[in-house]
């Protein structure tokens, strides 16, 4: 079966290493890739925007399914395109995407469908947004309601962190998708990530992950598109992911399938696990990045088998297997992240960075420079990710990785992880490292 894979990050990086090892792969196609995946795949210039260009492009190659990584071409109705055409496709329609696209939209869905999810309010203007931060007082949560890339959501911990980030959605610092906010009650507890693979009507629980948000060490500085994640998340047993598919995805599905607009894909929860139990945070319609890089990691069965499967409606002939190792990655991302950031920066020491065992290194803003080098060509740049038998182990690995990277103009956060490795018990592999 060809597959045509849109994107170009370290999360499709990671989709297209598994996809590659399935025996029943033809042909991957990657639009448009990167570097780091030109030795699994043949990338092709296409537009994801162009719908009939990459229409075209999937009758001319006999493609048998495409997997669309990034939300905004969701969004855009790229999927319906496709389906219309009897294509098969991974990733909701247009009305079903709208659980990412409009934060606004999820909250109504919530509160219809009793969803847990924190209090909130929505607004269009800055006068009214502020009139309202003044009465609730803080700390609040502004999130621009449209697709930011992640780094459209302050958590203002004072009432000036929230009139500011008003004025950032409101001054267009987010373009469109600040067009109108939403402010939130901020919810306390452990953050984590689940995912379920969904065909419209069967659903498959993915493993947990947890993401690391913010910028530097100790969750400290602006929100990112994620600096590092782990799986799985000690904070999400399955207790509580029982809760979590009996309270928030069974209903959202449910819901999406009654309104006419039945959701096919990946669904990731962002949740807040309280002391009352999970809330939903937001929802976003495609694998986490880099929550995909330490599941693709983890994953035992074939790739191309669960995602056809899902995209055509026959989810419940699939038995996900998962490999009981946790997997750790660590994100290098530009001085500067996630402002403004220089390009071109020579990255070297990769092959023995790859060497460490267990070690795995997806690229997200790379390229070749003129004499052939790699260099760095976005915000995050590379994702460092190992399994190993513990996370201790794992973590371990990915650091040694990291630290054998010469990349001068490059960061990370040293403490991914680490509230894990605080919380666990002590078991013998976790005491041999």
């Amino acid at each position: 079966m060809n597959v045509l894979l849109i994107g170009g990050g370290g999360r499709e990086h990671a989709l297209a290493w598994r996809l590659a090892e399935s025996p029943k792969l033809g042909t991957l196609y990657c639009a448009p890739g990167n570097v780091g995946m030109a030795s699994l795949a043949t990338r092709v210039s296409l537009d994801p925007a162009d719908q009939q260009a990459a229409l075209a492009f999937c009758r001319e190659h006999e493609i048998g399914l495409v997997v669309i990584g990034p939300e905004q071409p969701l969004v855009d109705g790229l999927a319906d395109t496709l389906r219309k055409a009897g294509i098969a496709t991974f990733g909701p329609n247009k009305d079903a995407a709208q659980l990412e696209g409009s934060k606004s939209f999820t909250k109504a869905l919530c509160a219809e469908h009793g969803i847990p999810t924190a209090g909130y309010a929505r607004f269009d203007n800055a006068s009214d947004a502020d009139d309202y931060i003044r009465a609730r007082g803080a700390p609040l949560v502004v999130k621009a309601d449209g697709l930011a890339a992640g780094k459209g959501v302050v958590v203002a911990d004072t009432m000036g962190d929230a009139h500011a980030a008003v004025a950032r959605c409101f001054d267009g610092d987010f373009g469109d998708a600040g067009a109108s906010v939403i402010i939130e009650d901020k919810l306390v507890g452990e953050e984590a990530s689940f995912f379920a693979l969904v065909d419209g009507e069967t659903v498959r629980a993915l493993p947990s992950a947890q993401d690391h948000k913010r910028a530097f060490d100790g969750d400290t500085g602006p929100n990112t598109g994620g600096m590092g994640a782990y799986s799985p998340a000690r904070a999400l047993d399955d207790a509580m992911a029982d809760r979590v598919m009996r309270e928030i995805i069974h209903p959202t599905v449910e819901a999406m399938a009654a309104r006419g607009t039945p959701f096919n894909g990946v669904l990731y929860a962002g949740l807040m696990l309280t002391a009352d139990g999970p809330q939903l945070i937001e929802y976003n319609v495609r694998f986490g990045d880099p929550e995909c890089q330490v599941l693709m990691l983890r994953l035992e069965t074939d790739l191309l088998d669960a995602l056809h499967a899902t995209a055509t409606g026959r989810l419940a002939e699939i038995a996900l297997r998962w490999s009981p190792d946790p997997a750790v990655t660590v994100v290098l991302a530009s001085e500067g992240y996630p402002g403004s950031y220089e390009k071109g920066s020579a990255i070297n020491g990769l092959g023995a960075a790859a060497d460490e065992p267990g070690v795995t290194i997806f690229h997200a803003g790379t390229d070749h420079s003129p004499t052939g080098g790699l260099i760095a060509t976005g915000g995050r740049v590379l994702c460092v990710s190992a399994r190993a038998a513990s996370i201790r182990d794992a973590r371990n690995a990915a650091y040694r990785a990291v630290d054998q990277i010469d990349w001068p103009d490059g960061f990370c956060r040293r403490d991914i992880a680490a509230k894990a490795l605080a919380t666990i018990a002590k078991t013998p592999a976790d005491q041999s490292s």
